[in-house]
């Protein structure tokens, strides 16, 4: 728990075999659930997920999609368990270990003292941003997060496409999830339902991660797009 409130993570997966254990051992303590949504992979991430199942028992939860959904539809999937099981403030970290665990706690801050309904992180905060991010991912999402700006009326917001996020039940419950597109765009019309409904939205910074596992994993540096071929 946080601050009294119960912290569930969304993690979704395809073919993270190097990196889901990193994900797995450096959650903090304070979150309740891991909650590991595999989109049909191709590799051995579920019989890595499984044998820490085996330890952390019910603070892991795997589920397993039968079919390809995409990063969102995963998410979802992770979203839907969170709301059915009342869990206070979901957030999501990807499996590829590209979200620093340690800046949990600046993610749920804001949710947990009702400063807001959903934050984000901005890795564009960061004078760094420009010499980590790949330029034509920064430049799209320039271009992506200012289109969001128009169709969501957030025009405080930016860096719409990264994934580190954190939403309270209550948004959870009231926004209908299953409306929300599932492939690429994904982020991007989640805020759009998020302000449908009139929710809080905030951007806190977080550090523009790449190349983890550059040597181990073939898909290092992948939340954006998604997943490939599907």
């Amino acid at each position: 728990m946080y601050k009294e409130k119960t912290i569930g993570v969304v993690v979704p997966a395809y073919n993270e075999e190097k990196l889901i254990g990193r994900v797995i051992e450096t959650m903090p303590e304070f979150v309740d659930a891991i909650i590991i949504v595999d989109d049909v992979s191709q590799d051995d991430t579920v019989k890595i997920v499984k044998k820490y199942k085996a330890k952390l028992k019910s603070r892991l939860v795997l589920i397993e999609h039968e079919k390809n959904q995409g990063v969102g539809g995963a998410i979802l999937t992770g979203y839907g368990y969170a709301a059915d099981n009342n869990i206070d403030i979901t957030a999501v970290m990807a499996g590829d270990a590209q979200m620093d665990p340690n800046e949990l706690v600046d993610i749920l801050e804001p949710v947990a003292i009702n400063k807001a309904d959903y934050v984000k992180g901005n890795r564009l905060f960061t004078g760094e941003a420009w010499n980590i991010i790949p330029h034509y991912r920064y430049l799209g999402n320039a271009a992506l997060s200012l289109l969001t700006k128009i169709a969501s009326g957030y025009w405080h917001i930016a860096d719409s496409q990264t994934g580190y996020a954190a939403v309270s039940l209550k948004a959870l419950k009231t926004m209908k999830l299953g409306n929300v597109y599932k492939r690429y765009g994904f982020p991007n019309d989640l805020l759009v339902h998020l302000n449908v409904y009139n929710f809080r939205v905030m951007d806190v910074p977080v550090s523009p991660i790449y190349n983890i596992g550059k040597n181990q994993a073939s898909n290092s540096g992948r939340w954006y797009p998604p997943y490939h071929g599907s």
